[in-house]
């Protein structure tokens, strides 16, 4: 009789060991497809600049930077319509397509060519007017455990990977923009860090005093409230519905031709 208790224990543990196997299995599966997708949407959609070949010169200045990639916006339309722009960071995985669709909720689920997606995609929140013409727009992205998305973004709370990942890149159909970076922090889902300003006004000086105030690290960061910004979101785990934030200011940039 115990030998029989003992026979049928072991099998439901050997059974419940083979589920979990298999669930581990089917969520790398479906992870691998998703960087798969967008490895091959950077491949057909991105053309990388050697260092030299595309001047960029900050609009105003006098100083000339290099943008290291170039999107084919007009092919990327064709496949989906509500791509807002491409995200890039040096160094890092961040290389996607921005979407903004008419909710938040859409992109949660479905990547940027609208196939259901564990992973979403990178898209702008449906509050914003598009072409970034608020002065502050709210980008989203999942923290996937597989280390793609947003997964890597409370990196810069280190200052030593903040000074060595300072600037991102912004490219849209209208204008390119270098994301000059400002500082992060973690905030609730709930927080003033995601009120939309349109313009400039006393309320979004006093924002961007805040916001400031709340950085991991000390920085020098010029944050004029004429400017124009975008606030990076993701979760985070350290508290329930725990959120971090990056602040940057979008750098209008002019192709030398």
């Amino acid at each position: 009789m115990k030998k029989g208790i003992r026979t049928i224990i072991l099998v439901l543990l050997l059974a419940v060991f083979l589920f979990s196997v298999a669930r581990l299995l089917l969520y790398y599966l479906e992870y691998r497809k998703e960087d798969a997708r967008y490895e091959t949407a950077a491949e057909y959609y991105i053309q990388e600049l050697p260092a030299g070949e595309s001047d960029i010169r900050i609009a105003g200045q006098g100083e000339a930077e290099v943008c290291p990639i170039a999107v084919d916006f007009e092919a990327l339309a064709a496949e989906s319509e509500n791509v807002a722009g491409w995200l890039y960071c040096e160094g890092t995985n961040i290389n996607y397509p921005v979407m903004q669709g008419e909710d938040n909720d859409y992109y949660l689920h479905h990547s940027y060519n609208g196939q259901e997606s564990r992973g979403g995609a990178i898209f702008v929140d449906a509050g914003n007017r598009p072409h970034f013409a608020d002065s502050n727009t709210i980008i989203y992205g999942h923290h996937m455990k597989n280390g793609s998305m947003f997964a890597h973004l409370s990196d810069w709370e280190d200052p030593a990977y903040f000074a060595s990942h300072s600037e991102m890149w912004l490219l849209t159909p209208e204008h390119n923009y270098r994301v000059e970076l400002l500082g992060g922090y973690l905030t609730p889902a709930v927080s003033d860090s995601y009120t939309i300003f349109t313009g400039a006004c006393p309320e979004f000086d006093d924002y961007l005093r805040n916001v400031a105030a709340a950085f991991d690290i000390e920085t020098e960061a010029d944050m004029p409230v004429d400017g124009r910004y975008v606030m990076l979101s993701t979760c985070e785990y350290d508290y329930t519905d725990a959120r971090y934030v990056l602040h940057g200011r979008l750098v209008p940039v002019e192709e030398e031709l």
